[in-house]
């Protein structure tokens, strides 16, 4: 609050008193000064309650205001942070839309991929064993277990159980097309085998496309990044078409 506005509130023989040099003047500049860092935080309060634009010590307080704490393992300011905070920006900047979907496959494989920053898990649920669901972890995230378990416990329903398992890395699988190499014993000498005449001129081989583009080995899926607020959400029901009445 400025001296002006301060001096204005007061009765009009203070304000007569307080001209430059004076006690009440000299008051009144004090006052003044105290009041700046409260006028320059209320000036700019709403960036406090931003995920992307508030200080990294309160990102942490900011995840009990959208029931998101149960990541944090323990929410005080000396405490390390169990992952990035970019990624807790990113758990808070979707904290609706998480809250909405919380119980349902799409909520909770949301929640992992904002967390880790890792796509990929895969949520099952075996048909001999209702209300039991299988959350297997893709090998980028096998290194924070701890974590993934603390999410699916929060966002499953209250009556399935879990069962968290990491997914091994799939191992390369033969060429099929590849030629076997000949046993030790059924190989001949060179210059032993006769050759065999030909009328037509061999063909060039022509080239393939099952290897893809400059020989990219076929079946690899690509992983999309989780970006920052481009959480795509499922699309909604199909509504009833309404008829002119």
């Amino acid at each position: 609050m400025r001296r002006a506005a301060i001096e204005r509130l007061l009765p009009a023989a203070y304000q007569r008193a307080a001209g430059p040099g004076s006690v009440l003047g000299a008051l009144l500049d004090v006052m003044e000064a105290l009041h700046a860092p409260d006028e320059a935080v209320l000036a700019d309060v709403d960036a406090l309650f931003a995920p992307y634009r508030t200080p990294d010590g309160f990102v942490a307080y900011l995840t009990r205001w959208v029931a998101m704490d149960h990541v944090v393992a323990a929410p005080r300011a000396d405490a390390p942070l169990p992952l990035p905070v970019g990624r807790l920006r990113d758990l808070v900047a979707h904290g609706a839309l998480l809250a909405r979907w919380r119980g349902t496959p799409y909520g909770m494989r949301t929640a992992l991929e904002l967390a880790t920053g890792v796509t990929g898990f895969v949520l099952e649920e075996p048909a001999d064993r209702p209300f039991h669901v299988v959350v297997r972890v893709p090998p980028a995230a096998a290194g924070r277990l701890a974590l993934v378990t603390r999410i699916v416990e929060a966002e499953k329903p209250a009556a399935v159980t879990v069962e968290v398992t990491t997914d091994p890395a799939a191992e390369p699988a033969p060429d099929p097309a590849a030629p076997e190499p000949p046993a030790a014993g059924d190989q001949e000498p060179p210059g032993t085998e006769d050759p065999e005449p030909t009328d037509a001129p061999a063909a060039d081989p022509e080239p393939s496309d099952a290897d893809g583009p400059e020989g990219a080995a076929t079946g690899v899926a690509s992983v999309r990044a989780v970006g920052r607020a481009h959480v795509p959400s499922p699309a909604p029901p199909d509504q009833p078409s309404e008829e002119p009445s």
